[in-house]
């Protein structure tokens, strides 16, 4: 059978669609993975060996009305553009997992009247997934509390599958992982990273606190900065022994730093908290403030409920919290340790299966190619 998965704007959106569409080519089908021509999907969806296609799609940005029409247009454009690709392909089903380049994708196979199933990483639907939510064949979601965010009407197409998790990152490997980063096996090693887009403030935040960090003899630090961040972090850090703190743009080999890491700091989106759970690593959260309906705070207490993290709001990243989390865990194995078997608990490493059966069902025939 012939799919289209669509996902764009952040790695958030990207990563599970990429994990989705890996397990439909392994079970025998083909895949297209359509997204925009400048956003990460551009870069990562072709690099994980995916056929790719971009298309224009905007947002709607509340403080220049103006972009609402600039933005439908461009739409409007693309969904007449993949329904002729659509209908020349033959495709069984399009899984949408969000970013507006969804919206269009989506519009174009309900006019051929194309199942479309839907996956929602986050707690809190965002705009595409519940503009498209009325007409989808299925909804995925990644936590039960997200079954309420939708209409009750919906709620015999949706289901809890847990947020798709990449091939790459499950087989991650610990000794892959250290010697990537030249990390001796027996040293204390913290992974800190804040989504594809990077995440200022928390890069910042650490900066009071490198001095404290670094007097811990055996730790080494890797940061991803996120590109736009990554130069003036590098000037910003200033002089420390350069092997022992690490400065990425983004890290690729996401598994295997996971895997060889101790502990993590970074953000709260679901594609962040899907991969550390699936591994089982402890962590500190920091969510992003100004995210839909505060969606990853919520996200973040899933995991420090159930004693898998500890959250520190980003409001108070520049108070005692931060240093105390930090310093704290490094100095203690057992809570670490506690931790990550907490996180594991509540991983969904099978998830990626669970969607495509999901998606398989919705075209009604269930079979392998």
């Amino acid at each position: 059978m012939k799919f289209v998965v669509s996902g764009g704007g952040t790695a958030g959106h990207v990563n599970p669609a990429i994990a989705c569409a890996r397990e439909l080519i392994a079970r025998g089908h083909e895949v297209l993975y359509v997204g925009t021509p400048n956003g990460p999907e551009a870069r990562l969806a072709p690099a994980a060996g995916l056929e790719f296609m971009g298309v224009e799609a905007a947002g709607f940005n509340r403080n220049h009305p103006t972009t609402l029409f600039s933005s439908s247009a461009k739409i409007y454009r693309s969904s007449r553009k993949l329904k002729k690709v659509f209908t020349q392909l033959g495709v069984d089903a399009v899984v949408g997992f969000g970013g507006y380049v969804s919206l269009p994708v989506g519009m174009a196979a309900n006019a051929l009247r194309i199942p479309v199933v839907l996956h929602e990483q986050n707690s809190v639907p965002g705009l595409t997934n519940k503009l498209l939510a009325p007409k989808a064949k299925a909804i995925a979601v990644t936590y039960g509390m997200s079954k309420a965010a939708f209409k009750p009407a919906f709620a015999d197409r949706i289901q809890v599958t847990g947020n798709p998790v990449r091939d790459s990152v499950l087989a991650g490997d610990a000794q892959r992982g250290r010697e990537l980063f030249d990390i001796p096996q027996d040293a204390l090693f913290l992974l800190i990273f804040g989504g594809s887009l990077g995440a200022q403030h928390l890069n910042t935040a650490l900066l009071s606190l490198k001095d404290e960090l670094m007097a811990i003899p055996n730790l080494y630090v890797v940061q991803a900065t996120g590109e736009k961040n990554f130069e003036q972090m590098s000037e910003q850090l200033g002089p420390v022994p350069q092997e022992r703190w690490q400065l990425r743009p983004y890290i690729n080999e996401m598994g295997d730093a996971l895997r060889a890491c101790d502990l993590v700091l970074s953000r709260a989106g679901a594609t962040s908290l899907a991969e550390i759970t699936a591994l089982g690593v402890p962590s500190i959260l920091v969510p992003f403030p100004f995210a839909t309906d505060d969606h990853q705070t919520k996200n973040a207490r899933d995991l420090e409920t159930v004693g898998a993290a500890v959250l520190v709001p980003d409001a108070q990243l520049d108070e005692p919290i931060l240093r105390e989390a930090l310093l704290g865990l490094l100095q203690d194995p057992d809570r670490r340790a506690s931790m990550a078997a907490a996180a594991k608990e509540i991983g969904r490493p099978n998830a990626t299966q669970l969607l495509v059966d999901l998606v398989l069902a919705a075209t009604g025939r269930t079979q392998e190619a």
